[in-house]
């Protein structure tokens, strides 16, 4: 297998290789002790009696940081701790403290001046005396695990597009296991994302209950007829903060863009079709069950969604840490 195939696995993720992420420095707040700590990445392990590793009891966010600056921080830690609400799950700590920790991270990790920055963010309910599924058998607070990697995007699949492949797994209602979540039990997308391996596709297309168009198994999706762009409705659907940002971008700029019920008929008919993620940002489709998206390229509306949302991406890292944080900060206050 060449190198360029290698990478190309996992397409929406596909990275240009960076030496820095060999000697990274992981953040760990432990939740019994409550110390926080940058451990080596060879070092950096957790307990067999962990909520996460016993049974997936946790919850993650996905998070670019542009020169030292966290990308749409208050969106992203808004989204974790409201998963947390949601997952009965205290975090001990308040956004503007974990934004701290954030930052304290990329600066022990020299990644100031990074303009690629990836952090996985995991949140597990932390250690238990017994392996069990109740929180009543938990000890302490969470355990928040930061990673931070320097990833740039593979510019090779950005240009050629994704293949998409429909998946028989389907996404499930609010009362089943919540999409909103960013839950760690990715078991139903992992499974799609194993049907779009075997077939030869970048990432699995999903569908709801009613057979209508979601997301992908890892990012959201979009389509575009006759110049209006089309968004899934929110039910059964990923809580994507680029995807929002995406319809944003839209509706300040006189892009007509609509959220309705879709099917794969009007996918395989559209004139141009779009994923979105915090680590692909948006990325063109090419062809979904074999069948060519429009001429195969990145259409012109996808390119001007890129365009915007970039200088979004600008506007909002060009801030100063301070004004990020008094933003969180405010949102609190607000609250109260």
């Amino acid at each position: 297998m060449s190198s360029t195939e290698r990478r190309r696995k996992g397409a929406t993720h596909a990275t240009v290789p960076n030496e820095k992420n060999k000697n990274i420095l992981i953040g760990m707040r432990d939740g019994v002790s409550g110390t926080f700590n940058l451990v080596r990445k060879q070092d950096a392990v957790v307990s067999v009696f962990d909520s996460n590793f016993l049974i997936g009891d946790g919850i993650w966010e996905g998070i670019r940081a542009r020169n030292g600056r966290i990308q749409f921080a208050k969106d992203h830690i808004k989204r974790l701790f409201q998963s947390a609400k949601a997952m009965f799950m205290d975090l001990g700590l308040s956004k503007t403290q974990l934004l701290d920790l954030l930052h304290r991270t990329l600066d022990e990790n020299d990644m100031s001046n990074e303009a690629f920055v990836h952090i996985r963010l995991v949140v597990s309910r932390g250690l238990k005396s017994t392996p069990y599924q109740n929180p009543s058998v938990n000890i302490g607070l969470p355990l928040i695990v930061m990673i931070p990697e320097v990833k740039a995007t593979d510019p090779n699949v950005k240009q050629q597009g994704l293949r998409l492949i429909t998946s028989h797994i389907r996404r499930g209602p609010p009362d089943v296991k919540d999409e909103m979540w960013n839950h760690i039990s990715k078991a139903t997308d992992v499974q799609a994302c194993i049907g779009a391996n075997v077939t030869g596709a970048d990432e699995a297309l999903m569908l709801d209950l009613n057979g209508f168009v979601k997301t992908c198994n890892s990012t959201n999706f979009f389509i575009v007829r006759n110049g209006e762009v089309w968004a899934p409705t929110k039910n059964n659907q990923m809580q994507g903060i680029t995807r929002q940002k995406s319809i944003d971008a839209c509706r300040a700029n006189g892009i007509p863009v609509r959220e309705l019920d879709f099917t794969l008929t009007e996918v395989y008919g559209a004139d141009e079709a779009f994923c979105t993620g915090t680590f692909p940002s948006q990325i063109h489709v090419r062809e979904v069950d074999g069948r060519q998206i429009g001429d195969g390229k990145r259409g012109p509306i996808t390119e001007r969604i890129q365009g915007l949302y970039l200088e979004m991406v600008r506007m909002d890292t060009a801030r100063s840490r301070e004004e990020i944080r008094n933003e969180l900060e405010a949102n609190r206050i607000s609250k109260l």
